[in-house]
């Protein structure tokens, strides 16, 4: 009787996201509500508001 295991280990790399910060909203912008909480809109992105700006967001 043979104990061998079939798990094979994978390296994965990842490159870390490019993230782009907005300083300013423009004026046009909307305030959207997504499972309770506000992103706001412009441009056909959502963004997420922080500390140091905007930051687009996938919802």
């Amino acid at each position: 009787m043979s104990l061998s295991s079939c798990v094979t280990r994978t390296h994965v790399v990842t490159k870390p996201a490019k993230v782009v910060v907005v300083k300013k909203a423009p004026r046009h912008y909307k305030i959207v509500k997504v499972k309770g909480k506000r992103y706001y809109f412009w441009n056909g992105n959502h963004y997420k508001k922080t500390r140091k700006g905007y930051v687009i967001v996938r919802v």
